[in-house]
């Protein structure tokens, strides 16, 4: 599904009721089936877009819309994966209660002839975690915990996958393979994909295209297309004098942004 957002703004109230910035207005369009980086410093808005973005906040001024439907609450088109993975998941249910529970409100139930159990156990098996239904996520590590996130999320039969830093708290191996693993999941359902990061090189990575937001919720500073071979490789990819040069140009925007 496509993704217009419109001069939409989000301004908080202080304890002291001050107003605060959380992002000046931003207007951009994501085309159906794309898949694009919102990277910045911390305080700069990426979250807040997301949330946006996500039915989660509801904006201070414009507007957003996912296909031809506005966005006023949650879309159910739309899955939205959290930065720490151990408070997404449920953890008093097994790995296969978590994925049931996230079907209940899906977009497009399972046919009635859908056997549910064989469903949680293909999601599973698309993410690499075939036959641990009955595990709880504590006894998982964390990157299988956002492999289950994942799952989860793929059950539900989203159009529009919302991915807020979801790889940061994870060791550096395991970052890797489940970016590559997103990128399969990406190139298999052709969803649309916008997700958050700090990291300049993981958004190279994977993205079609980059958004660097100015700092303290300045809007847009830089939008970026990324002209990269797919598929990416983790090694050759990163090697490519064409990313090396996008990493130098981007890298330095961002750390020179005040």
């Amino acid at each position: 599904m496509t993704i217009a957002v419109s001069a939409v703004s989000k301004t908080y109230r202080s304890a002291r009721g001050d107003d605060v910035t959380g992002l000046k207005p931003v207007t951009l369009s994501i085309a159906e089936g794309a898949f694009v980086s919102v990277v910045g410093r911390s305080g700069c808005g990426k979250s807040t877009l997301l949330r946006l973005l996500a039915g989660l906040e509801t904006p201070s001024s414009g507007g957003a819309s996912i296909g031809n439907e506005k966005i006023v609450r949650p879309p159910a088109s739309v899955r939205y994966l959290f930065q720490n993975y151990s408070e997404s998941l449920l953890p008093w249910k097994t790995v296969g209660g978590n994925i049931r529970f996230g079907l209940r409100h899906c977009h497009g139930a399972p046919p009635r002839d859908v056997d549910i159990s064989s469903l949680v156990e293909k999601k599973l098996e698309e993410v690499g975690l075939s036959g641990i239904t009955e595990r709880y996520p504590a006894e998982l590590s964390g990157g299988m915990q956002q492999r289950v996130a994942i799952a989860r999320a793929l059950a539900a039969n989203p159009k529009v996958l919302l991915l807020d830093e979801p790889f940061s708290a994870v060791d550096a191996l395991s970052r890797a393979n489940l970016q590559d693993l997103l990128l399969k999941v990406w190139e298999a359902h052709r969803l649309t994909i916008v997700f958050v990061t700090h990291d300049i090189d993981e958004a190279l990575y994977l993205s079609d295209r980059v958004v660097i937001l100015a700092p303290n919720g300045g809007g847009i500073q830089l939008d970026v297309d990324v002209d990269l071979a797919r598929p990416r490789n983790q090694i050759e990819t990163r090697s490519e004098p064409a990313f090396l040069e996008m990493r130098r140009e981007l890298l330095g925007r961002v750390l020179s942004a005040h």
